[in-house]
């Protein structure tokens, strides 16, 4: 199978559906993902707080310890990203050109201003693959649920998952790995409701059999 992650930065696939995709890459399945972000960003003072150099290289590292077969990167710049042609025509050429099966994205009402576009156009681009499910990349309060209904179980494969997050040093050195720990209890909670150690949880777009 053809599997496609898309998330908006550097970090976001991995926090997301990482231990999904170790799973795919594990049982033989292509997995490919799709940054759309160059993903370094600034604070409110202009000062730099991770570069898109280091962003990409944290990157490539997580990708080798997830197995993903190739990283595609997009050009736009960090939370200046918006639901428009350019990013749609992206993801539709890889969709089309990999012939993707599954795709995992941005859970469309995520607040996250680069997520919440990149989930439109993901729900726009793929609309002709058959199964599409939304993932959580952070911890933001919305306005409306996120209805988990679909279930992985990635007790195998939470140590490469948590690897991948680790390779990105320079954010959980900005978050002192509060991050880390949040997901992980994701997980575990997620793994409760179905009688496993570890899960990653998802909404259900479309699953066509």
């Amino acid at each position: 199978m053809n599997v496609l992650a898309i998330g908006a930065h550097f970090d976001d696939v991995e926090l997301g559906c990482g231990g999904a995709l170790a799973r795919h890459a594990r049982a033989g399945d292509k997995v490919y993902v799709y940054v759309a972000t160059v993903s370094g960003f600034s604070n409110a003072y202009d000062q730099s707080v991770r570069s898109s150099a280091v962003a990409l290289r944290e990157a490539r590292q997580a990708m080798k310890t997830l197995g993903v077969k190739q990283l595609f990167c997009g050009r736009f710049k960090t939370l200046r990203i918006e639901f428009a042609e350019e990013l749609n025509v992206e993801i539709l050429r890889i969709v089309e050109e990999r012939k993707i099966e599954l795709v995992y994205t941005h859970w469309v009402n995520d607040i996250h201003h680069d997520h919440q576009a990149v989930a439109r156009a993901s729900l726009h681009s793929c609309r002709h693959v058959p199964r599409l499910l939304m993932y959580r990349s952070n911890w933001y309060h919305a306005a409306v649920e996120f209805k988990g209904n679909f279930y992985t179980d990635i007790t195998d494969t939470w140590p490469a998952k948590e690897r991948a997050i680790r390779a990105h040093a320079s954010e959980l050195k900005r978050t002192g790995e509060r991050w880390l720990g949040f997901f992980r209890n994701e997980a575990q909670n997620a793994g409760q409701r179905i009688g496993v150690k570890y899960a990653e949880v998802f909404e259900v777009v479309k699953w066509l059999c």
